[in-house]
């Protein structure tokens, strides 16, 4: 009995010894992606959903979700707990908003920058040629918030030309206004030239000079919540990337 006990042992110390030097059973390797949620202004929408799409093709198994909004609404969502991982707005402003409230795990970098445009019907007619036609009587003027980055650069424009709009609504993002336009809710809209170029011939699009004085610049970062800082960081990359500025240059957005 004894004799049988030692043997037992003996062949115990051996199987452990076998394991100790042999290599370890790999594990079983999971799916390279995860999921991803990203906070984008409103005007990001195409562009952001087109690199949604490339980034996924680039990490297999990843699975981006949006969620498109006003630049300043999209901040008040986080600091009231809204779970993302990454914010991209539409201008400094709001993303300094966002790091003053801690919400950053980094530095923000600028991809992109917009500019002011108007919309009004096909074919123009009520006939608008400058910023300050947007002031005539009888005229309903649909803008964006003042709180909202669009709204913003509106008010720069209007200090700085002297003109003072009196729309008929203020909307809380650049969507809304370009859709007063769209449905005949409005005679004219001031958005971005990349909305206006987005809805191709169902608008005309009237460009001032004044413009220029009034453009927006386009950061985007990682938030201290991200639950995959190494996915979220990827997703800005792209964003940054070759890929990523076709894809807004071709919606319109100019390189910061």
């Amino acid at each position: 009995m004894k004799r049988c006990a030692r043997i037992g042992m003996a062949a115990a110390a051996v199987a452990s010894m076998l394991t100790a030097c042999g290599s370890p059973t790999p594990s079983p390797v999971g799916p390279t992606g995860g999921k991803l949620t990203v906070f984008a202004a409103a005007s990001l929408k195409k562009a952001f959903s087109e690199i949604g799409e490339h980034f996924t093709t680039d990490n297999p198994g990843s699975v981006v979700e949006f969620s498109f909004a006003g630049s300043a609404d999209l901040v008040t969502q986080l600091t009231q707990g809204a779970p993302a991982d990454v914010l991209a707005t539409a201008d400094t402003k709001n993303m300094d908003r966002a790091a003053t409230a801690g919400l950053l795990a980094g530095a923000p970098s600028n991809f992109a920058t917009n500019t002011l445009t108007i919309v009004v019907a096909p074919g123009n007619p009520k006939k608008i040629a400058a910023f300050r036609d947007l002031a005539a009587p009888g005229l309903s003027v649909v803008v964006c918030a003042p709180q909202v980055p669009c709204g913003s650069a509106t008010t720069k424009v209007e200090q700085a030309t002297g003109v003072t709009l009196n729309p008929v609504s203020e909307e809380s993002q650049v969507t809304d206004v370009l859709s007063k336009v769209l449905t005949g809710q409005a005679d004219a809209g001031v958005v971005y030239v990349t909305d206006a170029q987005s809805a191709g011939d169902k608008v005309t699009a009237v460009a001032f000079p004044e413009s220029a004085g009034a453009v927006n610049t386009y950061p985007i970062a990682v938030l201290k919540q991200a639950h995959d800082p190494e996915l979220a960081r990827k997703f800005i990359d792209l964003v940054a990337g070759e890929a990523g500025q076709k894809i807004l240059i071709a919606a319109g957005f100019a390189k910061p």
